[in-house]
């Protein structure tokens, strides 16, 4: 017994968890992949066992994500890769409304680390709007940061 022996689909769902957490979606999604025919009914319990057990959660999967990708994006940004991954709804809305409440804090960290100055013209102005943009920060939090007084406190 090698290592050119095929792993069972549990074993696959295993070194996949391993890896990262993954949502229940992303871990069906993997093990695709890996069905045969006679496999393909084993699919379902096999994903329903891996709850049951504690090894699979899309909350913890959720957290993982907000946890790694929080400091660096925007609130749109990490919701929407949160419900490209197929994340359970409650999951969304209690990360939403986590990140929301340190979207500002977030933002001005992210723009400090990239610019650190206030802009002085409309080009800068511009460009540090459209990079906080791009990193998924709202336009409210983005006026809010570029505003002299949102430094003065």
């Amino acid at each position: 017994m090698g290592f050119t022996q095929q792993l069972s689909l549990k074993g696959v769902a295993l070194r996949a968890l391993a890896a990262r957490e993954l949502t229940r979606t992303e871990l069906a999604g993997k093990l695709k992949a890996h069905l045969t025919p006679e496999t393909e009914s084993a699919l379902e319990p096999l994903l329903d066992e891996m709850e049951a057990k504690g090894f699979l959660s899309d909350l913890r999967a959720a957290q993982s994500l907000v946890h790694r990708r929080a400091p660096k994006l925007g609130a749109q940004r990490v919701i929407h890769e949160l419900k490209s991954r197929g994340t359970d709804a409650q999951a969304v809305l209690d990360a939403t409304e986590q990140l929301q409440s340190t979207e500002l804090e977030r933002a001005r960290a992210v723009w400090e680390k990239k610019f650190g100055e206030l802009p002085t013209d409309a080009k800068s102005r511009g460009q540090q709007m459209r990079f906080l943009a791009g990193r998924g920060f709202s336009s409210a939090t983005i006026g809010k940061l570029l505003r002299k007084s949102a430094f003065d406190d």
